[in-house]
């Protein structure tokens, strides 16, 4: 029939319209600021670092390897290495970042640095409300502006700090039963009688 799917976009859009008055889910304008939606676990904005325990400075899990800085498209993280080494959180010694910028002026929230990091020591934020008048300083963050606590992690991507920490758990656990073992063979080798020595008849 002539003019059968203008007929059908014409009726999806007054359905639409007379949806849109009563059904929540269809009710699109959000009076911002004073009402807010809440932000869906998948929702990301800019990076932050997040650290184990209650400091941030001892738990950061970032030990510089700065392969999230050569991975960044816009070139907006700035890293630099510690000379030294200095135990994290779980007591091992590590390199730490003594500087950890990131331009979020820049930052295109590609997620790449999530991506590409091998310690979980990057994740992004769903805090969108960072105006500031100050256009240069005010939008380069430093270490500490960007530290969040595992617990933060988890209350803005529960489901991936789960993952994440059961990962981090297993690999603990196998490098633990690994060297648990390694140290057994090595008190067997020691309680091991020596051979007589010479070894003649």
């Amino acid at each position: 029939m002539l003019g059968e799917g203008i007929l059908k976009g014409m009726a999806e859009t007054a359905k639409n319209f007379f949806l849109s008055y009563v059904s929540k889910e269809r009710l699109t304008t959000v009076e911002y600021p004073e009402e807010r939606i809440p932000a869906v676990e998948a929702a990301r904005v800019f990076p932050f670092l997040v650290y184990d325990g209650a400091d941030w400075q001892a738990g950061m899990r970032c030990v510089a390897c700065q392969i999230c800085e050569k991975e960044c498209p816009p070139k907006c993280i700035y890293i630099e290495k510690s000379k030294d080494k200095k135990p994290d959180f779980a007591g091992k010694p590590q390199f730490y970042p003594t500087r950890f910028d990131i331009d979020v002026s820049v930052c295109m929230s590609c997620q790449i640095c999530v991506e590409v990091c091998p310690f979980e020591a990057i994740k992004m934020d769903n805090e969108f409300e960072l105006a500031t008048g100050d256009r240069f300083g005010g939008l380069l963050y430093d270490r500490h502006q960007l530290a969040r606590s595992n617990e933060y992690y988890h209350s803005v991507h529960p489901t991936e700090a789960s993952e994440v920490d059961a990962r981090l758990a297993a690999e603990k656990a196998k490098v633990e039963a690994k060297s648990k073992t390694a140290a057994q063979a090595a008190a067997a080798k020691a309680a091991a009688p020596a051979p007589p020595a010479g070894g003649g008849r």
